[in-house]
């Protein structure tokens, strides 16, 4: 399960920066994941509290928000929708498809003390 090793690096992360920005708590962490990234939202729940334990974000919230795929056809120009990696444009059916947005992760927002 990758998804561990992702909020492994989400907590180096937030240490980093807690360092930087000089705060010494986290209540609230919200991630944005891509429909496309191959990360289960599920998987992040579940491992969070876990992963997080000893940690300046002991017992925050975990929010996490998808992201729709969202593609662009290099044929016709039309962007569009995207539920997999390789599919086909909705307009004109080409499989020449510029995906836009959806494979990320990231930190979108902290609720830091």
């Amino acid at each position: 399960m990758h998804e561990l090793s992702l909020l492994a690096n989400v907590r180096e992360i937030l240490e980093e920066h807690a360092l930087s920005q000089h705060f010494s708590q986290v209540s609230k962490v919200t991630l944005e994941i891509g429909k496309l990234s191959c990360v289960e939202p599920e998987a992040l729940r579940f491992g969070f509290d876990v992963v997080m334990k000893g940690s300046l974000a002991e017992n925050a919230v975990l929010i996490i928000s998808e992201l729709d795929g969202l593609g662009l056809c290099q044929q016709c120009g039309q962007k569009f929708v995207i539920e997999t990696l390789y599919e086909p444009c909705a307009s004109c059916g080409s499989p020449d498809v510029k995906i836009l947005q959806g494979r990320e992760m990231k930190i979108k927002d902290l609720v830091v003390i």
